[in-house]
């Protein structure tokens, strides 16, 4: 593995904020993408962020947080929602991968939230499972509506802190990794429209990092 990698929460956030500089510039360095990193990754992985994302086609980690191979542990479903095998993958990343930074990435004009939105004020239920998917980001709506949040971007925030909230109460194992200084855990709002991810909320990140 090479010598660089992060050795704690802030090292690895401001790790992953250059990159994302790196793409939204329009002058990404592309690392870690060559035969060389392929082969130096394949005895094992050691990624230095879990990235928790939205399954949008228009988030790939990898590209707009400019990293390569073995970089990242990815982790998406539609709308960020865990369940439990998302709880496990991301325990799996801290805990056996040590990675010392979780990430919850969500955007804006997310569809989830947006079929959500329409689902409470339509009172139609969806069908399939698409309708466990929209049980599980209406808390966010629903609590963005109590707080008198209309605009997309403040409800796609909401959502993001909730999922955040989600993962430290359910997964005691990311909450004592958090308490211990191992590992932060962070929300990101990322923008379709120049590729800036801002953060949102920051669990275990010194006020420096997150400022």
């Amino acid at each position: 593995m090479t010598d660089s990698l992060p050795q704690n929460p802030d090292e690895a956030f401001k790790l992953l904020l250059a990159g994302n500089e790196r793409f939204v510039a329009g002058t990404p360095s592309h690392p870690n993408q060559d035969a060389a990193r392929r082969t130096e990754t394949a005895p094992a992985q050691r990624p230095f962020a879990v990235m928790f994302g939205c399954s949008d086609s228009r988030l790939a980690a990898e590209i707009i947080f400019d990293q390569g191979l073995g970089d990242l542990f990815v982790v998406r479903t539609a709308g960020h929602v865990a369940g439990p095998e998302i709880l496990g993958s991301i325990e799996y990343g801290v805990s056996v991968l040590n990675a010392p930074l979780v990430v919850v990435l969500g955007h804006d004009s997310c569809g989830a939230v947006a079929a959500t939105r329409a689902a409470l004020a339509d009172g139609v239920p969806a069908t399939g499972y698409v309708r466990d998917l929209i049980e599980r980001v209406t808390p966010s709506v629903l609590a963005a509506r109590a707080a008198g949040l209309s605009e997309d971007d403040d409800i796609i925030a909401e959502h993001i802190r909730h999922t955040v909230d989600v993962l430290m109460d359910r997964s005691r194992v990311l909450a004592d990794q958090v308490a211990a200084g191992k590992t932060a855990v962070v929300g990101l709002s990322y923008r379709l429209t120049d590729g800036s991810a801002r953060l949102v909320t920051s669990r275990g990140l010194t006020q420096d990092a997150a400022a």
